[in-house]
């Protein structure tokens, strides 16, 4: 027995981590020569990806510039509902949350009112008493003698919602052993987490592989999509972004679907805490992995396409147009679900994303922020090759929720102040310091976790768009886990006037960054950080 224990303790160890990215890297090249070949070695898909391909995106030339004042807000954003469905409703149907505890609160209130379903996606449910209160709000609701009807569905990650002896299964367990006919538990698991990779890697270790990662909560008609877990930080001293959509049913609609769709091809939590794939079904990671990613894509782009031929059928009945629509009515509000899943070969968001900062015209302005800052190659060269200017908030290592972790991963801060740094020296580098300022989100006993994107068009004080959900923007985002967000674009001016509050309330709390900033003795990456980052910055 010495020597499994020798050997797992080698894996659990940052050299073995650096090592086995190296080896990861070496065993991907041979991953892409295999899916360029006929002939495939199901070996080889033990390697999670690592390389990126650097190209800009694959679409038609950007248009030029045109002013708002020429061109309706929508119209000027029309291309997004070339591949993706459009939902027409009106900006005051739109709700802007601020803090954590407002998240909470709204989220407790509306379970208590639900009727039909609830429907839950995040990546995991914390254990602690404030997840327990949202658990005992569910069980209320579904003892109610009007609730026979109800229906609750809740879709998590199987790695992280499996970590340790009490976690996400065992606090929803009485719930399912009493309500087996209407809570539903998914547990999603990545494909690429098989074989050796699965047998070998330890846990939290093998969470780096590919996750569930969307944050969707759903009470009827009404959602609130943001990037926050369900967690007690969450809830208390984590900032994040939250925005709620109050009845809008064929939203609603669409991402109940959309987490069933999810759920179909995931695990099924049973009320004895083992797990079982629906009949017919391929098995994640013991199954054929194209077959599987295969029918988790049709499954998948079968509610995408049924939501898009009902939302362009129901225009084509109305008869109206985006510009009438606005001027005649208070539908002055559009709402485009962003889907990236790429082990599914689904890529709708990562394309939307590229064109809009490939489009951003001079003059206009681009505030997004990561809580994990990693940008993607490819979205850093076109930050640095377009003419928007643009403020990239991120948290300071004090903030970072990796801040003070032991081990390997007390060092992932030190690693995004690496990975800034190199970033900034670009900047300074093609002398863009003028257009391109980096923050740092600071704020004493709180972690930062928010993410998104607020597009201020050429010649306007407040945005018009905004990206939010679950994605940072990084490799991970974009190859590894499954992400939702929303773009919201928006002619009401109310609306604009709460997302530029919303903006602006998350960069007072920031500072820029300066060359200065990365000499201060806090900034300070070791030597092992920096050697170690560019084998391992894909698994963060």
């Amino acid at each position: 027995m010495a020597a499994p224990v020798q050997c797992w303790r080698w894996l659990s160890s940052g050299t073995s981590v650096a090592i086995a990215a190296l080896v990861s890297r070496m065993i991907d090249r041979a991953c892409r020569m295999r899916e360029r070949s006929s002939s495939r070695s199901s070996w080889l898909l033990l390697a999670p990806l690592l390389g990126e391909m650097r190209h800009l995106p694959s679409m038609s030339p950007p248009h030029k510039p045109i002013s708002v004042s020429h061109l309706s807000i929508k119209e000027h954003f029309s291309w997004i509902s070339e591949e993706l469905p459009a939902f027409n409703i009106s900006g005051s149907q739109v709700c802007v949350l601020h803090s954590p505890a407002e998240f909470y609160q709204v989220m407790k209130d509306s379970i208590k009112l639900a009727k039909r379903r609830i429907v839950m996606a995040s990546l995991y449910l914390g254990t602690g008493p404030l997840e327990q209160e949202l658990v005992d709000s569910i069980q209320a609701v579904l003892e109610e003698s009007n609730s026979s009807g109800l229906q609750v569905s809740i879709l998590l990650d199987y790695t992280r919602g499996s970590r340790g002896k009490i976690n996400s299964r065992t606090i929803l367990l009485p719930l399912l052993k009493k309500f087996p006919h209407q809570l539903r538990v998914s547990l999603y698991h990545t494909p690429d987490l098989r074989g050796l990779l699965k047998l070998l890697v330890p846990e939290r270790f093998n969470e780096t592989i590919g996750l569930q990662h969307i944050k969707v909560y759903l009470f009827d008609d009404s959602l609130i999509i943001s990037g926050a877990n369900l967690s007690d930080s969450y809830f208390t001293n984590r900032q994040d972004r939250y925005i709620m959509l109050r009845d809008c049913k064929e939203i609603a609609d669409f991402f109940t679907e959309l987490i069933k769709a999810v759920g179909d091809v995931s695990m099924q939590l049973q009320p004895d805490d083992t797990v079982c794939i629906q009949e017919g079904a391929v098995h994640p990671f013991r199954g054929n992995r194209k077959d599987f990613c295969h029918t988790a894509n049709r499954r998948i782009m079968e509610v995408v396409n049924t939501a898009r031929a009902l939302q362009s059928n129901k225009t084509a009945v109305e008869n109206k147009s985006l510009k009438d629509s606005v001027e005649n009515d208070q539908l002055d509000t559009w709402i485009f679900p962003l889907i990236q899943m790429k082990p599914f070969g689904i890529r709708l968001d990562e394309r939307v994303t590229k064109r809009l900062l490939v489009e951003a015209a001079d003059d206009s302005r681009v505030y997004l922020t990561s809580g994990y800052f990693n940008l993607t190659h490819a979205y850093m060269d076109l930050v640095l090759g377009t003419r928007a200017d643009y403020h990239i908030l991120m948290a300071s290592p004090e903030v970072n929720g990796f801040f003070g972790a032991k081990g390997v991963a007390g060092a992932i801060p030190a690693a995004y102040v690496h990975i800034a740094k190199q970033f900034y020296d670009r900047v300074c580098q093609q002398g863009q310091q003028n257009r391109i300022q980096l923050l740092e989100y600071f704020r004493s006993n709180w972690t930062f976790h928010a993410k998104g994107l607020w597009y201020y068009l050429k010649e306007t004080d407040r945005p018009c768009l905004t990206l939010i959900g679950s994605p940072n923007f990084g490799y991970r985002s974009v190859h590894r886990d499954l992400e939702a967000q929303v773009a919201i674009v928006t002619a009401n001016k109310s609306l604009q006037a709460k997302l530029q509050q919303e903006q602006e309330q998350l960069y007072e709390k920031a500072t820029a960054v300066s060359a200065s900033t990365f000499k201060h003795p806090n900034r300070y990456v070791k030597l092992w950080v920096k050697l170690v980052t560019p084998l391992i910055k894909n698994f963060f």
